[in-house]
């Protein structure tokens, strides 16, 4: 059974809010949208955040991601549908995401450098840490997804209430 809504997310404080959709702009200027999308599914998929799946599925197809490698995004280890960059990134996301667990290991670190620069890596921890506060969020509000509350953005830009 659903649980109702502890509190909408807007009615968070919204110094608070408008600070982590800036931030939310920021990680979308500098990650390639196709990338942060699977960072975003992927993370939401392993903390089982409901909202964020919906959400991000939505805006991914809207995007032009295929169906087939959302509904592979779980098994990426096998699927020959993502690209060594995209495992790379996955990878980090994942070990950033269970980090109490993996401690964002040398090796997956190591294995990001043929892809990406510093810069780039910091931009992907960054994303990593940008959606694991939002799935926070939705998970500890209990949030749920409507899709006519929030627009689908252009690039993967945060959903902005209407």
């Amino acid at each position: 059974m659903v649980e109702e809504p502890r509190f909408q997310l807007s009615d968070m404080p919204p110094e608070a809010y408008k600070h982590l959709l800036a931030m939310e702009g920021l990680i979308a200027r500098n990650v390639e949208p196709t990338l942060y999308h699977l960072i975003k599914l992927r993370a939401s998929q392993i903390n089982g955040c409901a909202f964020c799946l919906h959400m991000h599925t939505e805006q991914a197809l809207h995007h032009g991601e295929k169906v087939e490698r959302i509904t592979a995004l779980d098994g990426w280890h096998e699927s020959p549908l993502f690209s060594d960059k995209e495992r790379a990134a996955l990878a980090w996301a994942e070990e950033i995401t269970l980090i109490a667990d993996t401690g964002a290991s040398r090796e997956t670190f190591v294995a990001l450098k043929p892809h990406f620069g510093d810069e780039e890596i910091t931009w992907l921890i960054l994303a990593a840490m940008q959606i694991n506060s939002w799935n926070r969020l939705a998970i500890a509000t209990r949030a749920q997804y409507d899709p006519g509350a929030f627009a689908v953005t252009m690039g993967a830009k945060a959903a902005e209430p209407a």
